[in-house]
């Protein structure tokens, strides 16, 4: 699970743009398109992100480790 694609399609998802994003973690356009493209990510910036975008990443990373047990 390529957390990125998931920020990016919950940003898409909910019609907001690249610009509005990079303003609201306070970071630049180019920060957000690095985003995209991570694997993994630091859990501050998860949870600033989570907040911006009113969505529990962590959940769903929680939820992708209890279907591999």
């Amino acid at each position: 699970m390529k957390v990125g694609q998931l920020i990016r399609q919950k940003l898409l998802e909910d019609g907001r743009t690249v610009t509005w994003f990079a303003t609201q973690i306070c970071c630049t356009r180019t920060h957000v398109y690095k985003i995209f493209d991570k694997t993994d990510i630091d859990t501050g910036l998860l949870m600033r992100i989570s907040r911006v975008l009113k969505h529990d990443f962590f959940k769903d990373f929680s939820r992708e480790f209890s279907k591999k047990k």
